[in-house]
């Protein structure tokens, strides 16, 4: 256990190390709150089904948080020391891969906790954005389709054969999911054509879940969302378990 705290500890260093991770995990999803949130306010308005700009959007701001976490943070750095040759040296050492991979989940999971908590306090501030939900149900939609994105990041980090194939993989899977799954535009300024098409992202099941919760309606009424991500989740986990490399 001290060895996985002393890791998970200069994790955290370098984690503020990487600029996309810090500027798409903090400085982006705030940059998002503090334009729309001075274009619109966060009066209630019919566009936005009778709630607040804001209200509406701070959820779905979030779920960027945990997507560039688990699809950019994760899956590269994991790369990098798989090609840096880090983890075989590892295994010769009291510190085993498996410890580093566990941190790197809890550096990760801890990051998007404190993205999403800057998120929420400077909505509060600024826009007095209100949490309409219950904390547990809110919880278990945050671990949910946290877990299941970063179990995508995983397998990416699984199956390339290196760093650069890492990288192109997820910004291609990223940016995507970043634009076309309502976590930056509500989903109703979108076209219906790239409405279909956000059908086939997964973070689009967790942006409708994490809404939904925060806004005070029943997990009950979200089965599709939580099916899709928990099969995510299991699939993803899997393959990425029997297929990841350690060099």
């Amino acid at each position: 256990m001290s060895r996985l705290l002393a890791v998970t500890k200069v994790e955290i260093k370098l984690f503020f190390r990487n600029f996309y991770s810090v500027f798409f995990g903090f400085v982006f999803p705030v940059g998002m709150l503090l334009l729309f949130g001075s274009i619109y306010g966060n009066e209630p308005s019919e566009f936005m089904n009778g709630y607040g700009s804001m209200d509406y959007s701070v959820p779905a701001y979030s779920c960027m948080v945990l997507a560039v976490t688990g699809l950019m943070s994760l899956p590269l750095t994991i790369a990098d020391y798989r090609d840096r040759k880090i983890l075989k040296r590892l295994m010769a050492s009291p510190v085993h891969p498996s410890q580093l991979l566990m941190s790197q989940l809890i550096v990760n999971l801890l990051m998007t906790m404190v993205g999403i908590f800057l998120l929420i306090f400077l909505g509060v501030v600024l826009y007095n954005v209100k949490f309409m939900g219950s904390l547990l149900p809110m919880l278990l939609a945050f671990l949910l389709t946290t877990l299941s994105i970063f179990s995508i990041g995983l397998l990416i980090a699984g199956l390339m054969p290196n760093g650069k194939a890492v990288n192109l993989v997820s910004y291609l899977i990223y940016f995507p999911m970043l634009f076309l799954s309502g976590a930056t535009f509500p989903m109703q300024m979108l076209p219906d054509s790239v409405q279909t098409v956000a059908k086939f992202l997964p973070l689009t099941y967790g942006v409708r879940l994490m809404q939904g919760v925060w806004l005070g309606n029943d997990l009950s009424g979200y089965g599709l969302e939580i099916i899709v991500l928990v099969g995510i989740l299991v699939v993803c986990s899997s393959l990425a378990l029997s297929l990841f490399k350690w060099e």
